[in-house]
Parts: structure tokens; C-alpha cells; sequence
């Protein structure tokens, strides 16, 4: 008789006596093996569970794949990131208890799957001994610092609700995104959404987040991790900054020093093809990463020395060249951080306009370039209007056409300039709003007029002192804002330029600032917002590139 090799839907007893639902995947051969816990609120029974569950198994593990609370066959009920880490903590627990288990337990998922993991980690758990984090999302309001769900968060959670995956392709997702007030917003969809109107009473970062946070107590953890992700995942931000905290603030020095960090040319669906829009990275830009993953918990979970304490601890694909780089820590030890200035004659408006991008101080003109920022209108950020990826390497030569962008270029470049590493924006600006947005936007730009998106940011005026309070602004006063773009790395060639945009808005991607000093969430009202950009000796506006030198 065959031997059975996966036991479906096996309940695992949570501390509070919810039962949660497992599929777990046993190699051919008798004995005890490490166990790998997977927990998705998206069906353990979902394809890619079923292939990583069964190469996991023929590789020398059990793999032991779980609905989170309240969703597909777990009891209880599904409140977003609220039970993950103790619940995690019981999983790992009971699978370090069987007979057939070592008792050294590994984790693994994306998205979702991997921020729940950082939570898990903060419980604790005895027999986990590392965690592989792929696409992991922020804290709250570190990614979208607005202080209310992104639009497209929404469709998340519509996916979401319920006990099951919901269809999204059926409700009108722009329709809905423009919906107000945005407490509201559940409504145009049709169905209830858990915990929505919950979080516009917690426009700060309060203890209502601050329960569910990870990203400020890397020091109480003690794991080898492996970060994944790609310069064009929507939540890359989470992952570099993970990386980074644990090699600062890890608990141990042997955490610390076993950190690794992976970066490709990807979105949020990670590693899937070389193409990505209208660009091409070439057949090496995809690995195997299942055999990186299995070589990771070979290492950690059966102390096989292999390759993989021979390789460096970063492992960067370099956009624009193409190729992967290896290096040994993030941000790279040797990054020059290069102020580059905006400056313009007075009408940066469109790309039409007179905005330049300069190297050097005494080249800048003093002056300003004004525009108007409409809510009802907003700048566009290019996406799909669905809950997957938001933003690829996509043109925005045709909509930087309009006049309520700012745009500023360099001359083409001579020689070719890499920019690797975390990218911000230092800007001086006023608007007769108290409240309002300010998008900024690192482009480059091809020969042939091409406008490729590496990476932006957002600040909203009523957080530039951080996300604890809100303060208004004084409608003409100047103020300094901070914008962080994240992260990137992109070779510009020879003939090519840098681009930096200015707007009001990255519509959908971040909510519309409505310009009106309200409660956020809770108002229909909007307000069209004067903005002006200063720059100058007096007002140096600049966006400072992490540029290597060959």
C-alpha cells in the first residue's frame, strides 16, 4: 500500500481553544525531520502551498501549511495581524511536539505570510530557530505615512473578508477608490470589511498599532533570517529596513552576523518572469528560489555547512546593467549619498517646462515653480486596479504632460552612474492649505524619451514631525519636508537622465489628500490647493542619491 504522505486538515488547538486547520506534507522515508510552518489567510489548499509543501517534503522536511484564524477551515474569527503572533507561537509548538518532528522548526510565506512571521518571532517560541521573510510589508504608516488605509488596501481586505477568497474583478475598483468619505469606502463595495472603520479612529500611531508593530523591537529577536524581495515590490520598503534593523538590533551577534538579503528586479509576485512592463532584465534576473530557501533551512534547521556560508550577505540585482552583485551589507559600506538640486527658471510645470536637476550649488538659480493640486483630479500613479501589484518600471513620459506635476531633469549623462542604496527627498514648500500631500518621484529617463519610474515617496503635511501627531500647517508659511523614496538600484547610462518629479498626488497608490483640516476618513469635502516649490541658497531643494563608484 501507498504510503500516505500528506494529512489534510489536521487541528492544532490554539491557548484559547480555537482550533486551527493544517495540511501537513511528510517525506517517503520514516524518522523525524525539521518541521516548516506556512500560515496564509489565502487557502492552504492554493497551488503554490501544494508545490512548496510537496518539494519541501521530498527534500527532507515536514511541511505543515495552516489557514490563519477565521479563514478556509480554521475556526475563530480573522481580524488582520490581531492573533497571528500567538497563534504562530502554538503552531510552532505543536509541531516541535510530534513524533515525527526534530523539534527545529523553520518559517517561511510572503506578503502577509511573512510580516505574520515577524509577530510570531516576538513570542518567542522555543524550537523556532529561523525564519525566511519574502515580501514582507511595514509597520503601519511606515509605508503609506497618510495616516488612513491606501485606497487599494481596500481591495486587500474585500479579498479577504470572509472565510474564503472573495472575487474582485466584478466591483468598479476605480469607482471605489474615489468614493468619500473614505470611512465610507467599505460601503461602495458592497460588503462589510472587518476592522475598516475601526482604523479611522487611529489616524497616529497609537497603541492600537503599536500592538501589532515589529519594526522597532528587532532587539528582542534571535534568528537567522533570509530577506527577500524586488525593487519593484510595493511593499519593498519593509524588507531592506528589516534587513538593516536586524544587522543593527538583532538580539545576539550570532543574529546579528546571519542576516541575508536578497533583491531582484521583481514586484510583489515575486521572481516569476524577466519581463516587467516594457523592460527586459534578462534570463538571469530569475533564480531558484526554492533551492536558496532549501539550502537556508539546510543550513539553520539540519546544520548542513553548505554554499551558503560562503556567499555574501547581500545579493543585489543591479537594474540597467543587468547582472547580480554581491556584497556584504546594506546600504552598501562604500555609498557617496550625492545631493542633487532642483532648480528652474519658474516654470518647471509638465515635462514641457524649465525644471533642471544639478550636481553643484552655484549652478542653481533661486526661485520657485508653483502649481495647483485639484482632489478631484489627482496626479495618477500607474497601477492595477486590483489588490496585486501596484507599480512596475512603467512610463510616465504621457502624464507628466500635465501642469500640476513639477518635473526636473539633468542634462544626459557622459558616463554611465549607479544609484544603489535608499533614496530621499529634502524639499522647502507652502501651500494655502493646512493640510496636503507632497509625492516625489526618481525617474530614468532613455534616449528615445522613455520615463522609467525606480522609486518615490509620499509625506503628508500634517505628519512632517511624525506620525504621533497631527499639526496643521500655516497657509504661506515655509516649511522643510522630508520625503523617503526608498530604495533602488539602477545603473543611468550614458545618454540617459535623471528625473525628479513633484506632485500632489500618487493617486491610488496613496490616498488623496482632500486639503482640508478635518478628522481624516470622516469628510466628503475637498479643497483645490495652491503649492509652491522653493529652491535656491536660501531654500536648497534636493533629492540626494546613494550614487557607487566604479
Amino acid at each position: 500500500m501507498e504510503k500516505i504522505r500528506i494529512l489534510w486538515d489536521q487541528r492544532i488547538p490554539m491557548r484559547d481553544d480555537v482550533e486551527i486547520s493544517a495540511d501537513v506534507y511528510f517525506p517517503e522515508d520514516d524518522g523525524k525531520f525539521p518541521a516548516l510552518v506556512i500560515r496564509t489567510p489565502y487557502g492552504k489548499g492554493e497551488s503554490g502551498n501544494i508545490e512548496q509543501g510537496r518539494y519541501f517534503s521530498d527534500n527532507g522536511y515536514v511541511a505543515v501549511i495552516c489557514d490563519v484564524r477565521g479563514r478556509g477551515d480554521s475556526d475563530g474569527t480573522f481580524v488582520p495581524y490581531v492573533n497571528e503572533g500567538r497563534d504562530g507561537h502554538d503552531v510552532i509548538e505543536w509541531a516541535a511536539r510530534q513524533e515525527w518532528c526534530t523539534g527545529s522548526v523553520g518559517t517561511l510565506g510572503a506578503s502577509y505570510l511573512a510580516r505574520i512571521q515577524w509577530t510570531t518571532a516576538l513570542e518567542n517560541p522555543p524550537h523556532l530557530k529561523t525564519m525566511i521573510s519574502t515580501v514582507s510589508p511595514s509597520d503601519q504608516f511606515v509605508e503609506s505615512p497618510t495616516g488612513v488605509p491606501d485606497p487599494i488596501h481596500i481591495s486587500w481586505s474585500f479579498l479577504v473578508s470572509g472565510r474564503s477568497l472573495q472575487n474582485v474583478d466584478y466591483v468598479d475598483w476605480e469607482k471605489v477608490y474615489r468614493h468619500l468619505p473614505l470611512i465610507d469606502m467599505e460601503r461602495a463595495t458592497g460588503r462589510a470589511i472587518t476592522g475598516w472603520k475601526e482604523s479611522f479612529d487611529h489616524t497616529t500611531f497609537d497603541d492600537y498599532w503599536k500592538q501589532t508593530a515589529y519594526q522597532t523591537r528587532f532587539s528582542e529577536i534571535d534568528l537567522p533570517v533570509m530577506h527577500i524581495s524586488g525593487w519593484y515590490d510595493d511593499e519593498q520598503i519593509g524588507t531592506p529596513m528589516n534587513f538593516h534593523g536586524m544587522r543593527q538590533h538583532a538580539k545576539t551577534e550570532s543574529a546579528r552576523e546571519n542576516q541575508k538579503l536578497v533583491m531582484g528586479p521583481w514586484p510583489h509576485g515575486i521572481n516569476k518572469s524577466q519581463t516587467l512592463g516594457n523592460i527586459d532584465f534578462g534570463p538571469t534576473s530569475l533564480i531558484d528560489l526554492l533551492d536558496l530557501e532549501k539550502r537556508w533551512f539546510d543550513r539553520w534547521l539540519k546544520g548542513d555547512r553548505n554554499s551558503i556560508d560562503d556567499e555574501n550577505r547581500v545579493s543585489i540585482f543591479v537594474m540597467g546593467e543587468n547582472r547580480w552583485r554581491y556584497e556584504k551589507d546594506w546600504p552598501l559600506p562604500d555609498t557617496d549619498f550625492v545631493p542633487y538640486y532642483l532648480t528652474s527658471g519658474g516654470r518647471a510645470n509638465s515635462r514641457f517646462g524649465d525644471g533642471k536637476l544639478v550636481d553643484v550649488v552655484h549652478d542653481m538659480g533661486s526661485g520657485k515653480d508653483s502649481y495647483t493640486y485639484d482632489p478631484e483630479n489627482p496626479f495618477p500613479f500607474i497601477t492595477e486596479q486590483t489588490s496585486a501589484q501596484i507599480g512596475g518600471p512603467d512610463d510616465y513620459a504621457a502624464v507628466e504632460r500635465r501642469d500640476d506635476v513639477l518635473v526636473y531633469t539633468s542634462e544626459p549623462l557622459k558616463e554611465s552612474l549607479e544609484v544603489t542604496g535608499p533614496v530621499k527627498a529634502e524639499i522647502y514648500v507652502s501651500s494655502d492649505a493646512e493640510d496636503t500631500d507632497f509625492a516625489v518621484k526618481l525617474l530614468d529617463v532613455w534616449p528615445n524619451g522613455f520615463a522609467q519610474r525606480l522609486c518615490d515617496g509620499v509625506v503628508r503635511a500634517r505628519y512632517r514631525e511624525g506620525m504621533e501627531r497631527e499639526i496643521p500647517m500655516e497657509p504661506g508659511k515655509v516649511y522643510s519636508m522630508t520625503v523617503d523614496m526608498w530604495n533602488t538600484s539602477q545603473v543611468f547610462r550614458p545618454g540617459h537622465r535623471i528625473r525628479v518629479e513633484v506632485a500632489s498626488s500618487a493617486f491610488p497608490k496613496y490616498s488623496r489628500n482632500q486639503n482640508v483640516w478635518e478628522k481624516l476618513g470622516r469628510s466628503d469635502k475637498v479643497k483645490i490647493a495652491d503649492q509652491t516649490l522653493y529652491h535656491g541658497k536660501d531654500y536648497p531643494s534636493k533629492v540626494i542619491l546613494p550614487i557607487i563608484r566604479k
